[in-house]
């Protein structure tokens, strides 16, 4: 079913009318807090339940929802969790279009069952529920703050560029209040609780498609529905709003935690980061990541390319930044020397190169300022600039002009990215990010950010991805294959496997080397033999019959011992392929997103750094690419220290058929290893290859 921003926007966070089960006449209590706070700029009616009083807070109170006159759109539930049954029904057969539910007592406890009741209440009904278990939500602009978190106690936040969507209802009030802390403007919050209807998947899509929200932070314990959180991503970036997304459950500890916490499915970490590359989401590892990503993003400007230019006052802070960049993979490439010479012109005691040292004798012109980054931007070619001018840009005497004349290259270079870090008050703060810069005390934080922006930019400029799954033109049967029909499988794919023959013994053996010239390789084919050279099972460059015929009976020999209970199809007989960069590619069934394509470095590589990266299926050849150059060790594709290198196309092309296997076989396959993928210079081949079809 696709997703309906709009529905579900009216319906969460603009409602016409709200009703609250459960209101308190005490605005510090659980059920009081979201009324006191909703009736200060509301415009609609408000609608206070509570049998016990003829007014709350001032307002007439209803016995029931029932009693209520007129529709009611939004109800928040604030009952004990025995009474909350009945209040969704009533919501039910009021016709109301969301409910809230702030109380515990469900999934989160091991509750299922009288979690799912509410939600067989509500289905049929066009009920959406949001929680239990749940902080609540508000919408800055529309007034409606459905919510008990204190941190509206110190105001009601009046909107900005940055929605926020938790799990978490604690540290979604958390973030949402640093960020009001830090001066940015939060437009909406939305906390989900258990999920049990609407999930931060949705509230990301919708967010995605909200003029308002210029960017989004997210925090997630778990995803339940893979395909409806790749969707919520895919939009956000389409509609360019980046997403920064904290998942918690990194460690085995904290993945059992996330687990009782909110009884939340969890697929692979590393699957989950493959994810948030695939669709241009920042995984914030931190809190400082999350608020960092809001300050950066306040200009809406995100570069494609990665050159940065660093402007300091201090020659040690320069490669400070400089490493920084490093760290991000963002390069710092020189001056050109036109805009060298005339930067050394006009400012003899700098150092021009990058970073370019402008030394605090700056401040003593300060249009000097405006020389240097009308060079830096004009000339440069830069995609963003950072400039260290610690304290001094928070001087009472120099932060005027000094922001003035950073202001009039900004004004020329409408589309620059500047990044300062400085340390000034916050009125000083606020008066420099109102001109359009991007303010950050550490320096190292301020690349981070910039990077951050890139990796955006690069992100927003690719095409759509397209969800083309071919038909599968047989099922895969359950259980294990053996290599040579796995290898049969893979080439009908599109995967390129050596000519390769089924010998039942070593008389066959013979005829088949012969027939395919020597040397050869034997293996033993068995779907129960999936560690053959554990067993002896793989015999190498056999030269001449002699030897295969020895080989073959000693391989049948050791396979019959080791494995007694074996269906050992005979012997594959196959050319010895000359020697390469040896790459491990797999699929595995993701619990929570389906069929995922793994790539890796083979041999000690694999094993040892466990160096692979991840995608889910299927993926075009841009995105294979980009897959292949996130390994660690991807230079010695180019070869290294003499060793010859491997063809990186043909290696991509591989995984893009590979992914349409997996999307192709989605239902039927659980796992699949091409262990060794063997690359040359030109082209590569599957020398070994084990599927496993679900049973």
């Amino acid at each position: 079913m696709t997703f309906d921003a709009p529905r579900f926007i009216r319906d969460v966070f603009q409602p016409e009318s709200f009703a609250i089960i459960g209101a308190s006449d005490d605005p510090t209590r659980i059920g009081g807090r979201p009324l006191a706070y909703t009736r200060e700029r509301f415009a609609g009616p408000i609608y206070p339940v509570n049998p016990t009083r003829e007014t709350v807070q001032g307002l007439p109170a209803y016995a029931s929802l029932a009693d209520i006159p007129g529709p009611v759109d939004f109800v928040l539930i604030a009952v004990p969790a025995a009474r909350v049954e009945h209040a969704v029904r009533d919501c039910a057969a009021k016709g109301v279009r969301c409910c809230l539910i702030f109380s515990s007592g469900f999934a989160e406890v091991g509750d299922m069952a009288a979690q799912a009741r509410l939600l067989d209440i509500a289905r049929p009904a066009g009920l959406r529920i949001l929680g239990p278990n749940c902080l609540g939500l508000f919408d800055a602009a529309h007034g409606f703050f459905p919510t008990f978190t204190a941190t509206l106690d110190r105001g009601l936040p009046d909107g900005g560029h940055v929605g926020v969507v938790c799990q978490s209802g604690a540290y979604g009030s958390h973030i949402a209040y640093l960020n009001r802390l830090r001066g940015m403007g939060v437009g909406r919050m939305l906390t989900t609780g258990n999920e049990s209807d609407i999930s931060v998947a949705e509230g990301i899509h919708a967010l995605a498609h909200d003029e308002a929200t210029g960017c989004i932070l997210a925090y997630a314990e778990g995803v339940r529905d893979g395909p409806a959180f790749r969707e919520a991503l895919e939009a956000a970036r389409q509609n360019r709003k980046p997403v920064a997304i904290m998942k918690v459950g990194r460690s085995e500890i904290g993945a059992a935690a996330a687990a009782s916490h909110t009884a939340s499915l969890a697929g692979e970490d590393a699957v989950f980061d493959a994810i948030l590359r695939q669709h241009g989401a920042f995984r914030a590892r931190t809190t400082d990541d999350l608020i960092d990503i809001a300050v950066a993003t306040r200009p809406r400007i995100y570069p494609t390319g990665r050159r940065l230019g660093i402007v300091t006052i201090s020659g040690g802070a320069g490669v400070l930044m400089a490493d920084a960049a490093a760290d991000h993979g963002m390069a710092v490439p020189p001056m050109p020397q036109a805009a060298q010479d005339a930067l050394r012109a006009a400012l003899p005691f700098a150092t021009p190169v990058n970073p370019v040292d402008v030394t605090a004798q700056v401040f003593n012109d300060l249009p000097l300022i405006r020389t240097n980054m009308d060079l830096m931007l004009g000339q440069g070619g830069y995609d963003s600039i950072v400039a260290f001018f610690t304290s001094l840009a928070g001087s009472p005497s120099l932060s005027g002009p000094l922001r003035d004349a950073l202001a009039g290259s900004l004004q020329d270079h409408p589309e620059a990215l500047i990044a300062l870090s400085i340390i000034a008050p916050p009125a000083v703060v606020a008066d420099y990010e109102s001109a359009g810069f991007i303010v950050f005390e550490d320096p190292s934080r301020a690349v981070a950010a910039l990077a951050a922006l890139s990796d955006f930019g690069a992100a927003f400029a690719r095409p759509p991805l397209t969800a083309d799954v071919p038909a599968a033109a047989d099922r895969l049967p359950p259980g294990a294959l053996s290599e040579h029909a796995a290898k049969a499988v893979l080439s009908a794919a599109g995967l390129p496997v050596l000519p390769e023959a089924l010998a039942p013994d070593a008389t066959a053996a013979v005829a088949a080397a012969e027939g395919m010239g020597y040397p050869v390789v034997l293996k033993v084919v068995s779907a129960q033999i999936t560690h053959k050279t554990e067993i002896g099972g793989v015999a190498l460059n056999l030269g001449d019959a002699e030897a295969v015929a020895m080989a073959a009976d000693g391989i049948l020999s050791r396979a019959r011992a080791a494995h007694p209970d074996a269906d050992i199809d005979g012997l594959l007989v196959a050319p010895m392929a000359p020697a390469g960069v040896e790459m491990i590619l797999g699929i595995q069934r993701d619990p929570v997103f389906g069929p995922v394509v793994m790539c890796g470095l083979g041999g000690i590589f694999a094993e040892v750094l466990r160096d692979v990266t991840f995608r889910a299926a299927p993926f075009d050849l841009a995105e294979a690419q980009r897959m292949i150059g996130e390994l660690k060790g991807q230079a010695v594709l180019d070869g290294v220290r003499g060793r010859p290198g491997g063809d990186r196309a043909a290696l991509a092309q591989a995984l893009v058929a590979l992914s349409r296997f997996a999307a192709a076989h989605a239902e039927d396959l659980e796992t699949c290893d091409i262990n060794p993928f063997v690359l040359h210079d030109s082209g590569g081949v599957a020398l070994d290859a084990v599927i496993l079809g679900a049973g």
